[in-house]
């Protein structure tokens, strides 16, 4: 058998091997400058010059890792700030190399040297990423001599046998984005009510995303010991929720990273999942009366349940019962009071069902979590004392966006692989040996991560010394599977990407096994191997390897299809999932494992950007326009690169390649791109048109499957959210939620587009791509008025008597009335702006800019284009708009005139709510004429659809857009998410 000494061999860096050069003078160095500022204000964000890194990285993640990881103080080299990504790679992967000899899996100097060369080499390639806490922390003291303070971090020490506190903060690392706390039905002491609020706000304070089971709280109206009466569990989530949203996360203005779960017997599940659509309805009335919308607007910060991600947790009985629903409507379940049996009583299964369903569809909330899959995975059912009747030692919870799923006070370091990076377009060809070898090492840090590691309380430094869980994941699937041609809705996508889980997860559990042949297994091991070894079986089933039947599993998993992968050209692959699953069963009978469990998949938000990945974890391409970062600021579109590749392997020739990407980048005399989708592209065949479908084009049955595809070959979970189109309907929905359960997915969300009151752009940002003329000088903006009124010299004056419409709005303490007046026909043929502020400036002003822009559209400029010049100027007043039903936020008293001629030209897109019925049209050719004005209603029902609406706390981005269950900012990366 091989020994861990063996893992140390070079397949990056041979070039190495008897040479004097390092690790970094196998790369090409570049100077970047970071010039980042705030889409939304303009204020300065970033600014450093001449900073270091490869010559291959795009500004994009130059901006984001010099944003978000460079240590901006305190370093000793001169500028008192980290410069160049070799500082970076050096501090984090010497600590790694300084713990692993520590611990005793290294030994020699050489396998020192082997390690983290190799290392450094696959982080500075972007073949990989840690998690965000181990850019933050990891080797501060170990490079720079920085300690910081005590921050109520605590490690296990084992020659002690005991928790101790640490003596500061960056001897050690605190490397874990994902936690899972308990709690229990108690005001005070130890994982009191009172308590979780502190560990919570420790939490959020680092950065770092917690998940919580509350069932254990007792319902409303339950007795207490006292002789009182409970006020119930849902009184204290809306504590605990304002808790989350006065600290925010890791101290910025996003929001808490935060998962809650309630079981489905609960005896208050039912305002428990009815809980945010309640507060939806509200967030809509204030809309009504003019409150803004925007996710970080008034009416949001006033309603409760905003903080986190819902979840029910449901189990195998209720859920048989609904399969059952056809044959046994009337099936009743009991909801269960937690200690007073006296609140029990009987629901009707189809009407929690139908109630379930019904909220996910309205504000996609909650999630569902099901009981019986993730137990079916459990490798130590037996937790710390081997009693697997007891509830504690169940997994009941998981992190925020619900990869990670294990005990209760546990935490797991995160890892993704680049995936895309061992993708030879050339042959088509994956590197398996590479990548394989890659995971193995990814394996040892995620290792050395826990044991000079350290953790937010006492009860989750003492589980990660015992249990030791770890989760590497994969990024980018999405660009290796465009790149070969398959549609990301097919059998061999979903086969190739579960093929790939499952041989980073097999060969991660042998290296596991390796590591406890020479250390040990984790400490529970022994009380638990029966029930791991259990679950490493059923995985090598699922892979192929064992031929046998499932051990103890209520449901068939969808298994690796070999045949289809050997059609596919994969039998490297079909050969190496087995091989790497004899070998994971092998030496774990030999010797144990030293890790619990070993992967995930994560959102891998901002660590996606930092690998320049066309596409984040397992999710499909939002969009194939994308928007790429120029050196000394702006940006251009551009057709996704791997686009090409695909159509190359399609078959197409390099014109016909030429033209079909010329297609997607053709834009309408407004500057939009006129096209979202290959159909109706020149030479594209409609077989092919699958190839390129992005997350809202593709059947939402497809993601459900990828889903279930990955899950039984990782040891978590996967973090997704399904797509469902606006008129999705409450029976698509359970079609869904029934569809995960039954092909085995762990948990599930979803999204319906216009679900919640204020929500990301469902489209790329096309304004992007128009003609600003705010920008243009005095001259340009005259000689672009005078090109557009060739042909027609003479001004169209308007009749003495005609039609109009007055928009009224308040922003600040300024009244304003803009009177739209039109020609007999409809269009627009003047524009009157006044002001309740009478002989002040402002009203002069307004009177000019009044009569300027009449005279711009009596000379037959389009309304069009003079909102293009007027939008987005900023200037004060600005920000929250009243009064308007439409308009809920301006950055100028002109930006606001922009929105109107928007709208009175049949364009909402730039409204923060759009109405239920076009605006209509002033003809007054069938009216008889009079001078009055003709009032918006603001009694309009407001539908609730926020077309231009959250925007990135960090950059002011409008380019929000969801990343499994949480959501990323395409500009800088920003996540709010745990990872």
């Amino acid at each position: 058998m091989k020994e861990l000494k063996d893992l140390f061999k070079r397949h990056f860096t041979k070039e190495l091997e008897g040479s004097d050069k390092t690790v970094y003078d196998l790369f090409e160095w570049q100077n970047v400058d970071v010039n980042l500022t705030n889409y939304q204000t303009g204020a300065t964000i970033l600014s450093m010059e001449d900073l270091e890194f490869p010559v291959d990285y795009s500004q994009n993640a130059c901006n984001i890792i010099a944003s978000k990881y460079f240590r901006r103080r305190g370093i000793p080299n001169g500028l008192g700030y980290e410069h160049s990504m070799r500082e970076v790679a050096d501090r984090m992967v010497g600590f790694w190399a300084d713990a692993l000899k520590e611990e005793g899996i290294i030994e020699t100097e050489e396998e020192w040297q082997i390690f983290y060369d190799e290392m450094v080499y696959a982080l500075l390639k972007q073949m990989w990423a840690p998690n965000s806490p181990q850019w933050f922390n990891t080797g501060l003291s170990r490079s720079y001599g920085i300690k910081g303070d005590k921050d109520d971090l605590y490690y296990y020490d084992e020659a002690a046998g005991e928790v101790k506190e640490s003596d500061d903060r960056y001897t050690r690392t605190q490397s874990s984005a994902c936690f899972i706390l308990s709690i229990e039905d108690k005001l005070l002491g130890h994982h009191s009510i009172s308590e979780h609020y502190v560990s919570e706000t420790k939490l959020f304070k680092g950065g770092s995303g917690v998940g919580t089971n509350f069932s254990s709280l007792r319902g409303v109206n339950e007795k207490l010991s006292s002789g009182g009466q409970s006020s119930g569990m849902m009184s204290f989530l809306q504590g605990l929720d304002r808790n989350a949203g006065a600290i925010k996360s890791g101290g910025t203005t996003r929001r808490a990273a935060k998962m809650v779960i309630v079981d489905v017997d609960h005896p208050e599940i039912e305002e428990f999942v009815d809980w945010k659509v309640k507060e939806e309805d509200k967030v809509r009335a204030l809309g009504k009366m003019g409150y803004d919308i925007s996710m970080d607007g008034e009416a949001y910060r006033t309603v409760a349940g905003q903080n986190s991600n819902n979840s029910v947790r449901l189990n195998k009985e209720f859920m048989d019962a609904v399969i059952n629903l056809e044959h046994e409507p009337d099936h009743k379940m009991t909801l269960k009071g937690r200690v007073d049996f006296a609140v029990n009583r009987e629901v009707s299964v189809k009407e929690l069902w139908q109630k379930i369903n019904t909220a996910s569809w309205a504000c996609a909330d909650p999630g569902l979590q099901f009981d019986d899959l993730f137990n079916a995975w459990h490798t130590c059912p037996g937790g710390e004392d081997g009693d697997t009747s007891k509830k504690e030692n169940r997994i009941n919870a998981t992190n925020p966006c619900s990869e990670y799923a294990f005990l209760n006070d546990t935490a797991c370091n995160l890892a993704s692989i680049n995936i895309f990076r061992f993708f030879d377009p050339e042959t088509n060809k994956i590197d398996i040996e590479r990548f394989s070898h890659l995971a193995g090492l990814i394996q040892l840090v995620l290792e050395a991560s826990i044991y000079w590691g350290q953790f937010p309380t006492e009860d989750v430094a003492r589980k990660s010394y015992l249990f030791r869980t770890t989760g590497l994941g994969l990024a980018n699937a999405a660009s290796l599977i465009l790149a070969l041609g398959y549609p990301y809705d097919s059998d061999e996508a979903r086969n190739l990407i579960a093929a790939l889980c499952g041989i980073m997860t097999g060969h991660s559990y042998y290296v596991s096994a390796m590591m406890a042949g020479k250390v040990g297994p984790f400490v529970k091991y022994e009380i638990n191997s029966p029930y791991m070894k259990r679950v490493i079986r059923n995985h090598s089933r699922v892979a192929g390897y064992l031929a046998d039947d499932y051990e103890e599993m209520t449901y068939e998993p969808l298994k690796i299809n070999h045949e289809l992968l050997e059609e596919m050209g994969f039998l490297n692959i079909s050969s190496r999932i087995k091989d790497a699953w004899k070998d994971a069963i092998d030496y774990g009978e030999a010797n144990g494992y030293r890790n619990a469990q070993v992967s995930v998949i994560a959102p891998t938000g901002t660590i996606s950007f930092a690998m320049d990945c066309g596409a984040t974890s397992v999710e499909p391409f939002y969009n194939h326009v994308v928007f790429k970062k120029l050196v000394g600021g702006g940006s251009m579109e551009i057709v996704n690169p791997v686009m090409e590749i695909a159509l190359r392997n399609l078959g197409y020739k390099p014109k016909e390649i030429s033209d079909i990407l010329g297609y997607m980048l053709d834009k309408d005399e407004k500057g939009y791109l006129r096209h979202d989708s290959l159909s109706g592209a020149p030479h594209i065949k409609p077989e092919h048109i699958p190839v390129f479908d992005t997350a809202n084009t593709i059947r939402p049955e497809g993601h459900v499957l990828m889903v279930s595809a990955i899950t039984p070959m990782i040891s978590g979970s996967v973090s997704k959210t399904v797509n469902l189109p606006s008129d999705a309907e409450i029976e698509d929905v359970k079609k869904i939620h029934l569809l995960a359960y039954t092909t085995g997915a762990k948990a599930i969300a979803v999204y319906r587009d216009g679900c919640k009151a204020s929500q990301p752009l469902s489209s790329g940002k096309q304004e992007e791509g128009e003609k600003h003329l705010e920008d243009c000088s005095y001259k340009e903006l005259l000689e672009f008025a005078r090109d557009c009124n060739q042909g027609v010299p003479n001004r169209r004056k308007p009749d003495g008597m005609r039609m109009s419409r007055t928009h009224a709005a308040k922003i600040g303490d300024i009244e304003l009335y803009i009177t739209i007046g039109f020609y007999d026909d409809g269009k627009i043929a003047e524009i009157f702006v006044s002001t309740d502020k009478d002989g002040t400036v402002v009203k002069g002003l307004l009177a000019s800019l009044s009569k300027s822009i009449s005279n711009m559209l009596q000379y037959n400029i389009p309304p069009e284009k003079i909102s293009i010049m007027l939008r987005g100027q900023k200037y004060e007043p600005s920000g929250f708009v009243q009064r308007h039903p439409y308009i809920k936020y301006a950055s100028s008293i002109s930006d606001l005139i922009s929105k109107v001629i928007d709208i009175e030209c049949g364009d909402y897109s730039k409204c923060q709510v759009k109405p239920k019925a076009p605006l209509a049209k002033v003809d007054a050719s069938t009216a008889a004429p009079t001078p009055e004005t003709v009032p918006l209603q603001m009694e309009m029902e407001i539908e609730g659809e926020k077309l231009y609406g959250e925007v990135c706390s960090q950059c002011g981005s409008d380019r929000m857009v969801r990343n499994g269950t949480c959501k990323v900012c395409m500009d800088c990366g920003t996540t709010t998410g745990c990872s």
